[in-house]
């Protein structure tokens, strides 16, 4: 009779988030905008480098402070979330990055590099926006499926390969300027969007506590570290190369990669990191998200080694960038899924936000080493990329030292004690459903 009365108390539950995945989807669509913009100076970089006569460490700083203003954000960002929901935070956040974009647009017409640096923080406004969709998501399915949700909404990332390809172009074809209007026109328009019909999850409820003993509890878990270190790798290693990827190219075999073709490549390895990030979270879901993360990191360590030794321009080199963008996109999707079954309902937010702002964080000193260490003798990044393999392999070290968790299902930071109570709770049913 137990059994019979949980089975029947789970549908109800299960029926109230009917739609979410619509609303997941129109969440990507958000976050694909505001990626986009987050991520708008760095096709651009070889105008203002030409325009303003910049050096390797000016360029580093231009690329990497809107990265740092978006990671730091987003544990904000993610509390704020948990107390006004997702409807609200991401109109907020789409219509905050509207004057950032249009102040890079003047800064690159007047040419200047102060100007550009505070638009460039500003524009890390924009780069909040992951840490409004992962709380977001993941109150829609349940814990069985937030791999998944956390995995389509990760598929905004996309919004970094449209800037690598569509915003060069744009800028070739109608103008410096009237690139920035599309970009802060997208903004709106989304924004109105996601006002008119995104909704939060009848399982969502407000939280009232202050942000910062919310940031303070987030910061008290071990999950939130753990998780923190490892999503630096995988996200912060995607930022990085997304970011500087054009700079690299354009570097190392300016005689058979020009602007344009290096943000070709850049949005094809986005493209791969998008495609595999939802896988990530699925086979998380289904084989626990450590095994995940393990494949995940040895990927990244093993590319990371072959783009070390800086093989000529071709299939190989493509080939090895395409591979290390699955790896960290595979990452992406897992450590995830990890936090979701380790962390109470009520923090979920604030360590979304905190992981996600260490991912920036992860995206930001990486540009900043590429720059310090490159040896323009040797026209060569790597000693840079030495330390990516050094520091994913201590990664891996530490991932293998976690205990797994299914989602769902308990791991090491479950409390070891369950109450009576949580025994018979009927999360176990919904993680078995499809």
């Amino acid at each position: 009779m137990r059994e019979t009365v949980i089975t029947m108390n789970t549908p109800p539950a299960v029926a109230g988030l009917h739609g979410g995945l619509g609303q997941v989807i129109l969440a990507t669509i958000a976050s694909t905008a505001g990626f986009w913009a987050w991520m708008s100076i760095a096709p651009l970089q070889n105008i203002y480098a030409t325009q303003m006569g910049l050096d390797q460490g000016r360029i580093s700083l231009m690329l990497a402070t809107p990265v740092l203003v978006g990671a730091l954000g987003r544990i904000v960002t993610g509390a704020l979330t948990d107390r006004f929901g997702g409807r609200i935070m991401f109109t907020v956040v789409l219509l905050a990055s509207v004057p950032a974009v249009l102040l890079v647009a003047l800064a690159g017409s007047i040419n200047s590099y102060p100007l550009l640096l505070v638009a460039g923080f500003a524009l890390g406004i924009a780069g909040t926006v992951f840490a409004v969709g992962i709380p977001f998501s993941s109150a829609w399915f349940s814990p069985a499926r937030r791999g998944f949700a956390n995995g389509i909404f990760g598929m905004g990332m996309i919004g970094t390969a449209v800037s690598a390809f569509a915003t060069p172009r744009l800028a070739e074809s109608i103008g410096y300027v009237q690139t920035h209007f599309v970009i802060a026109g997208t903004l709106v328009a989304v924004a109105i969007l996601t006002w008119t019909f995104l909704r939060n999850s009848p399982e969502w409820k407000s939280s009232s506590q202050p942000l910062i003993p919310k940031v303070r509890g987030a910061l008290s878990l071990a999950i939130t570290w753990q998780m923190s270190f490892l999503y630096a790798i995988v996200f912060g290693g995607f930022v990085a190369f997304a970011t500087y990827l054009p700079k690299y190219l354009t570097t190392l075999y300016g005689d058979v990669v020009d602007p344009v073709g290096a943000g070709t490549r850049t949005a094809l390895f986005v493209a791969a990191a998008v495609i595999a990030r939802p896988i990530g979270g699925v086979l998380a879901d289904r084989f626990g998200p450590k095994v995940i993360s393990l494949i995940s990191l040895a990927g990244i360590v093993g590319t990371a080694y072959i783009v070390g030794q800086q093989p000529p321009e071709g299939v190989l080199t493509g080939a090895t960038f395409l591979l290390m963008a699955a790896a960290m996109g595979l990452g992406m999707g897992a450590v995830f899924a990890w936090i979701g079954p380790l962390t109470p309902p009520d923090k979920v937010g604030a360590v979304s936000g905190v992981v996600a702002a260490a991912g920036g964080l992860g995206g930001y000193f990486p540009p900043l080493v590429m720059g310090a260490t490159y040896q323009a003798e040797t026209n060569s990044y790597a000693l840079g990329l030495w330390l990516l393999v050094l520091v994913g392999a201590g990664a891996l070290v530490v991932a293998g030292m976690l205990r797994d968790a299914r989602s769902g299902g308990r791991g090491a930071n479950a409390d070891p004690s369950p109450s009576p109570t949580t025994s018979p709770s009927p999360s176990p049913s919904p993680s078995r459903q499809g």
